[in-house]
């Protein structure tokens, strides 16, 4: 096959279809929201994110893709790299900008080597690592790629880490009741005990889809968002104007939950669905409610999926407190290149260790798990 490479400088010079029918379907993995976080201004000049897209033609044809950026720094990542950066620095050589394969400020795993061609693939790698070469760069990374990216990358000689991350899975319950019932009673008892407080107290939840969503919906949802981002004392990604704009470009995967008592909403949740998964993504409250973050970041979600049918229920990074919850855990990978060997050698010993300890991590999480004895 003839395979002809574009680096680009922008997501908005690629057309929305031709993007789309090179992933697996998943909202996260949509162009659209690669061009909406672009156009308003959330990655690009002066954020750290710059759009830098890999095409692959053949024929004029677009058979392969890569979400890739020049980062200069490593927010919004959920891979932590900074101890890198720090050892970069100290020896006097330059850790940003890097090159980074991955969707901004989500942590979910998916395709992240777009093709349904494994030579594409494979190549896309290689011309990734030349990428790296060409421009003096110290680094490059692969951010949550699924089995079949991560077979081609470690292929290539790319270096894998791994992480956890919890996710719930639909098991065909017919209501949460069923769901609750897979529990201990411990568990049962305690999430029983949360929800009924809520309602005691006058909580009432409404879950709005994309086109049901009203303005006054939005500007409430995003005083939350922001309000979260404030009280850990750090400065919101994502604007008022790129949750509007992608409510208009993708309301049929968009679903929000808002929290009222007595007519008023105190919190709110965004979340992205399509497929067969729910991505859960950001929280917020104008008021503290014990109980309310679990009953609307989890609960109402978990019905939601049971409603749809949807099978998986991502609840991205962290959160021990998500088994209680039914979650199970679940390793994450990234993979990795260093441009100069000796450092390559360094961080290539410390993410095997790390990886033991991960390990051992998930096994006891593992044994902790909340499901009645003789459930797996």
């Amino acid at each position: 096959m003839n395979i002809e490479i574009e680096v680009l400088d922008s997501f908005s010079t690629i057309n929305d279809d031709e993007w789309n029918a090179l992933t697996d379907g998943s909202p996260v993995l949509n162009h659209a929201l690669f061009r909406t976080l672009e156009e308003t201004g959330c990655v690009g000049p002066g954020t750290g994110w710059q759009p830098y897209p890999m095409v692959a033609k053949s024929a004029g044809e677009l058979v392969g893709a890569i979400p890739l950026y020049l980062k200069g720094h490593s927010y919004g990542e959920y891979v932590f790299d900074w101890t890198w950066a720090d050892v970069f620095e100290r020896c006097g050589i330059r850790y940003y900008p890097k090159l980074l394969v991955a969707i901004p400020f989500t942590p979910v795993t998916g395709p992240r080597l777009l093709s349904h061609q494994p030579e594409v693939q494979s190549v896309l790698a290689q011309i990734l690592l030349q990428q790296m070469e060409k421009h003096a760069l110290s680094s490059a990374h692969v951010l949550f790629p699924d089995e079949a990216s991560a077979q081609v990358l470690a292929s290539a000689g790319w270096f894998e880490r791994n992480g956890v991350q919890f996710r719930w899975e639909n098991e065909g319950f017919a209501d949460f009741e069923d769901f609750l019932s897979t529990l201990s009673h411990d568990k049962r008892k305690k999430i029983r005990q949360e929800r009924k407080k809520l309602s005691t107290a006058g909580i009432h939840c409404r879950k709005l889809e994309g086109r049901d969503i009203q303005p006054a919906d939005w500007d409430f949802f995003f005083c939350c968002y922001q309000n979260t981002y404030y009280e850990h004392h750090s400065t919101p990604y994502l604007s008022r104007e790129f949750f509007l704009l992608l409510g208009e470009r993708m309301p049929q995967n968009i679903l929000l939950v808002i929290a009222e008592r007595d007519g008023k909403p105190i919190a709110a949740t965004y979340n992205l669905f399509g497929g067969d998964t729910l991505y859960g993504r950001y929280w917020g409250a104008t008021q503290y409610v014990p109980g309310l973050h679990f009953e609307l970041c989890y609960y109402q979600a978990q019905e939601f999926c049971i409603a749809r049918g949807l099978r998986y229920f991502e609840g991205g990074a962290q959160g021990e407190h998500k088994l209680a919850r039914g979650f199970r855990p679940r390793i994450t990978r990234s993979f990795h290149r260093i441009a100069y060997p000796e450092f390559e050698v360094a961080i290539r010993d410390h993410v095997e260790r790390e990886a033991k300890g991960v390990g051992l991590y998930h096994d006891e999480l593992e044994e902790r798990a909340p499901f009645r004895k003789g459930l797996t």
